[in-house]
């Protein structure tokens, strides 16, 4: 009768154990969602305000990168006569249609969105620090606490260096490609803005890679050592990945893309002997308790 009772109090604990753990499982899931449920409305808050103010918005951050006047271009005037060279681009030829009835209002919308995302992507972050900051111990917590503001600004950055650099340098140099003089080059809206979409928000997912490199390390995936052997073949992926996103065949143009590249992957070396050091560090005050 006793071992009868005992399995019966034995059952009775495993299963509620194991409901305090699904309770824990479904309270960290309520928790989840509503971080996410706030970064949303984060969003959908920079959205509306994109879509009031759109009209000011598509002339004078859409389109500007199309116009000879742009910031990136009078630069390379500059930069032109420095060096002697004609670096001047000629009229950018762009001409926009809209092919569909309802095109220009979904346009409206979704660009609005994607300009809200982009805004909407430092709030984003700050959320999912929240919701991973109680599972740190106290030494992670210290070692990640600058997460959200270095991921934030590098992917500004690298916004801003795909908007600036990236965007009207291919945009200039696809718009004037043509193959035969019989065939006229006339782009619906929806490839402009996809394009212009594309290169800027990639670029700031590219520029993320030390964050990246940073958790790999934590995770003991990837060592500085690695990184510094695998440099060559690093250098080739890079001036690959420079001369795809400036499709264009002057030289000068690659280097002014690849270079930061170059300057984030020896970034990330930094960061992954930084890992190692602490790891190194942490092992001796473990060895020496």
């Amino acid at each position: 009768m006793s071992k009868t009772s005992d399995k019966i109090i034995k059952a009775i604990k495993e299963k509620g154990e194991s409901l305090e753990g699904e309770m824990s499982f479904f309270d960290h899931l309520e928790a989840l969602r509503w971080h996410l449920i706030r970064s949303a409305l984060a969003i959908v808050v920079f959205t509306i305000g994109v879509f009031v103010y759109y009209n000011w918005i598509y002339d004078n951050v859409i389109m500007a990168p199309s116009k000879s006047t742009f910031w990136t271009f009078r630069m390379m005037c500059d930069l032109g006569e420095f060096l002697h060279r004609d670096m001047c681009p000629s009229k950018i030829n762009i001409q926009l249609i809209n092919t569909e009835m309802a095109g220009q209002f979904t346009l409206q919308i979704d660009s609005s969105l994607m300009i809200g995302l982009v805004l909407g992507i430092p709030y984003l972050l700050f959320e999912l620090w929240k919701f991973i900051k109680p599972a740190l111990h106290e030494k992670e917590r210290k070692a990640a606490s600058g997460f959200v503001f270095y991921a934030s600004f590098l992917f500004l950055t690298g916004v801003l260096f795909g908007y600036y650099v990236i965007t009207p340098i291919s945009l200039n140099f696809l718009a004037g490609y043509t193959v035969s003089s019989s065939i006229q080059n006339l782009f619906s809206i929806d490839s402009y803005i996809s394009s212009v979409s594309t290169l800027t928000i990639a670029t700031g997912l590219v520029f993320e890679l030390p964050i990246l490199v940073y958790i790999l390390a934590n995770l003991g995936i990837l060592t500085p050592k690695f990184m510094r052997e695998t440099r060559r073949y690093a250098i080739v992926i890079i001036l690959i990945v420079a001369a795809v996103v400036t499709p264009t065949p002057d030289m000068l143009t690659m280097t002014v893309v690849a270079i930061p590249l170059f300057l984030l992957y020896e970034l990330s070396i930094s960061v992954a002997g930084v890992v190692e050091k602490r790891k190194k560090k942490r092992a001796e005050e473990l060895d020496a308790s």
